[in-house]
């Protein structure tokens, strides 16, 4: 027996796809996120064109350049969004294992651009950052193992999760990218409390990162600048911090007006990182909010729909994307106002980024997809079933 739950309209398996899609996807949240595309594209139109000029393009070169980034990002949400729990699986198994050996090959592969992290494979025309589309097949991967080892005689899947997320986090270390390996971290914690760890277990997880943390300090330059510039009581005029805390200052309520902002002008970053300084310094705290409202109305929304869902893998994989969409964004913004330390992490749909964009398109249209209003059998049903 089957039912369409909670008074959605009842759709045909037989119905044309578009249509069975439309009425069952979540339209409030795919209007947020094209909101937050439309929004990245008219920031990159005040914050590129500065680094367009030093770097010899047309004005609008990146913002361009974002558009089609931003275009294969929709039609990759869109596709993805349009496929069924199973098939959203194997893509998210597909592509973690490609992108793990991406990640694999990076030390001998990759480069840094001059960052001092090794995160990118430069393909002349574009670069390609493999951690961010390892992110969302991590998050499918890991909550298959978890809803498996669920099951009568399943496998130990939680230890395997587990060996896979350290495994993840070595190779994310090595870069080093303490801000990717920390959303792994915690994208698996958030999996494993959703499916059932004891509190004493991620307390002691909380003990290692803690642990971890204290190692990547003493042993990585890099790292410790970044605490170091965290932790001190004066921020530096001079520095990236130092320009988006004057920035958002200077924003108040209702900004400096369109196109005045002086930050662009100097953070090598403005387009990517400390897009939210821009948004601060040039429309005030109105569009800031007005982005914080976007990201909040789609994970809520997503995890009031993911507490409706009975399947224990559709469950699972669609929290874990919904917290690491929502909890990206906020690392993004909690740096840009100093309340967490620099990691060099882009604002999902809104910085400017061809891997982070298209990744995001993925990632999201996986939430999409789980988050669609789908007939579901009784519980009992399901019970029964589990017992044969």
């Amino acid at each position: 027996m089957t039912e369409m739950v909670y008074g959605t309209v009842p759709v045909q398996s037989g119905d044309p796809v578009l249509p069975r899609w439309w009425q069952t996807v979540d339209r409030w949240s795919l209007i947020c996120i094209l909101l937050l595309m439309g929004i990245g594209l008219l920031l990159g139109l005040a914050s590129s064109p500065p680094l367009a000029a030093r770097n010899g393009f047309a004005p609008f070169h990146y913002v361009s350049r974002q558009a089609v980034f931003g275009g294969m990002a929709l039609v990759a949400m869109i596709v993805t969004s349009m496929l069924p729990p199973n098939l959203i699986r194997r893509l998210g198994v597909i592509g973690f294992l490609l992108a793990f050996v991406a990640l694999a090959l990076l030390p001998f592969f990759g480069t840094d651009y001059g960052k001092g992290a090794t995160r990118w494979y430069s393909l002349g025309f574009a670069s390609v950052q493999p951690s961010e589309f390892l992110k969302p097949g991590f998050i499918v991967l890991t909550a298959w193992l978890i809803a498996a080892a669920q099951e009568i005689n399943g496998p130990p899947g939680k230890t395997f999760s587990f060996a896979l997320a350290m495994t993840v986090v070595a190779l994310l270390a090595l870069q080093p990218d303490f801000g990717q390996a920390a959303l792994i971290l915690f994208s698996w914690g958030v999996i494993y409390f959703v499916g059932g760890a004891p509190i004493a277990l991620l307390v002691g997880l909380a003990v290692m990162t803690v642990g971890a943390g204290s190692f990547a300090y003493t042993s990585s330059e890099h790292f410790a600048r970044r605490i170091d510039g965290f932790l001190s009581p004066e921020v530096d005029p001079r520095t990236q911090l130092g320009y988006a805390t004057n920035a958002i200052q200077e924003g108040g309520f209702f900004g400096v007006g369109v196109g005045e902002g002086s930050v662009k002008w100097s953070l090598p970053d403005a387009h990517t990182d400390f897009i939210i300084a821009v948004a601060a310094e040039e429309y005030g705290l109105i569009l800031v909010l007005a982005i914080i409202f976007l990201y909040m109305v789609i994970s809520v929304r997503s995890f009031l729909r993911l507490m409706k869902e009975r399947d224990p893998f559709t469950r699972l994989a669609g929290t874990g994307l919904a917290c690491l969409f929502g909890v990206q964004a906020f690392i993004n913004m909690g740096v840009a106002v100093r309340i967490l330390p620099a990691k060099g992490m882009t604002l999902p749909f809104v910085s400017y980024g061809g891997s982070s964009i298209i990744a995001g398109g993925i990632a999201v249209g996986m939430l999409l997809a789980l988050t669609r209003t789908r007939p579901q059998g009784e519980i009992e049903d399901i019970l029964l079933t589990r017992g044969r």
